[in-house]
């Protein structure tokens, strides 16, 4: 009996881990959308592009550049975007910034999905050997503990984006990948202000997912007993 309380007490940290993971994994994937950009542009303040290009043109522009990301296409989709006089819109560098991008989602898309896979067969048999509410317990410190932690990041959002925008490429691209002169299109079209709404609205969502899944795991105590 004591080893599968180990056992159980063992499962219920690996959920309480992965649920803050799956949960801003989500509310990134909700933000990789074409819908997302069309918000964006239209909000008060967002700056027009000093190289000339119109609302209508972003929107042509961010639509193909955002769903390249999540569909199946390679990297001839975008490099096959021109512009009237036949430039492309993309220069090499840019190019192989969003393959790298497109391999950081892909990687995110399938850790979600092994993520929530692993979390439904440990919720099935918890709910089978009689440790439900231990599951649901766990559930509820994962959503604690993402709420801690976006309300830590939104703060350094406030004070210092810039810093916490070079940590993030640190992390996820090679030094230097990542960076482009103001008047490249993905500047352009995706303007640093365009990152800072995004942590925001990643960090709202994501509190309201942790908010969500507090209040629906709420009211119950660990088991007592466990079956075999």
């Amino acid at each position: 009996m004591k080893t599968r309380r180990q056992l159980v007490n063992l499962s219920g940290w690996l959920v309480t881990v992965l649920t803050p993971l799956i949960i801003i994994m989500i509310s990134v994937r909700l933000l990789i959308t074409p819908l997302f950009a069309r918000v964006q542009y239209q909000l008060p303040g967002f700056p027009q592009d000093p190289y000339g290009f119109s609302h209508q043109e972003r929107l042509i522009f961010s639509e193909p550049s955002i769903k390249y990301l999540v569909n199946t296409e390679d990297i001839s989709y975008l490099a096959s975007l021109t512009f009237e006089d036949g430039t492309p819109i993309y220069n090499a560098r840019e190019l192989d910034h969003m393959e790298d991008v497109k391999a950081v989602v892909t990687g995110m898309r399938i850790a979600l999905t092994g993520s929530l896979i692993f979390l439904a067969v440990i919720g099935y048999f918890a709910v089978k050997n009689g440790w439900k509410a231990d599951f649901l317990v766990a559930l509820q410190r994962g959503g604690w503990a993402i709420i801690g932690l976006v309300a830590a990041i939104l703060i350094f959002v406030v004070l210092s984006f810039d810093q916490l925008f070079h940590w993030f490429h640190q992390i996820f691209f090679e030094s230097g990948t990542w960076q482009f002169h103001p008047s490249n299109t993905l500047i352009r079209l995706f303007p640093i202000r365009f990152w800072r709404d995004a942590f925001v609205f990643v960090g709202l969502i994501t509190v309201l997912l942790g908010c969500g899944v507090i209040l629906s795991c709420r009211n119950n105590e660990p088991s007592q007993t466990i079956r075999d």
